[in-house]
């Protein structure tokens, strides 16, 4: 008799020892559940603040873009380092040229930043590719566009060009409904 209650303190004693086991594995992996869903708040956090970063960034080029523009616009002198159209321009066309220049990035930069969707984009620009001047400009720029190949620029200067060619074969005056805006990605 005597060996049997031992044999079964043996055996408490070793369902006890790994039921203490078992809890303790179960909470270092509780701990270490805690651990990672911390370290995945703290990654989207950082993945956030990396997303306010560039945009803040790109926010930072489009001033510093306008500042250079606005400097070229009112002097004729640094107007022409500017210059590197496909064909010779005046002062005056020039600066439309840049003018034409700064609303273009601005509606590239609002894209950019998340402010417009590609579908927004495209509506804005087909309004703002109404007037002959931007036109002209864009058509003297395409030297320019082709050496950005590959970029999301590209992309959306080739929406421009693909926006273009259908508002010239349009035989509408209705231009607001002329183009299909491309799918958001």
């Amino acid at each position: 008799m005597g060996t049997r209650n031992s044999g079964t303190r043996g055996l408490r004693t070793t369902v006890a020892t790994c039921l203490g086991v078992v809890a303790g594995a179960c909470a270092v992996m509780a701990t270490q559940r805690h651990s990672l869903d911390a370290l995945d708040e703290r990654l989207r956090h950082l993945e956030k603040q990396a997303r306010n970063q560039q945009q803040a960034n790109l926010a930072m080029q489009q001033r510093q873009h306008w500042e250079l523009l606005s400097k070229a616009i009112d002097d004729p002198d640094l107007a022409e380092v500017l210059d590197t159209y496909e064909v010779p321009v005046d002062a005056r066309k020039r600066r439309q040229y840049l003018f034409a220049n700064a609303l273009y990035t601005n509606l590239l930069c609002y894209h950019r930043i998340g402010n417009l969707t590609r579908d927004e984009f495209f509506k804005y620009a087909r309004g703002v590719f109404q007037n002959p001047i931007v036109r002209d400009y864009w058509y003297a720029t395409r030297q320019q566009r082709a050496s950005i190949k590959g970029t999301e620029e590209a992309a959306l200067g080739q929406l421009i060009d693909d926006l273009l060619l259908q508002l010239d074969e349009s035989d509408t005056e209705e231009w607001w409904v002329v183009g299909d805006p491309p799918a958001d990605t």
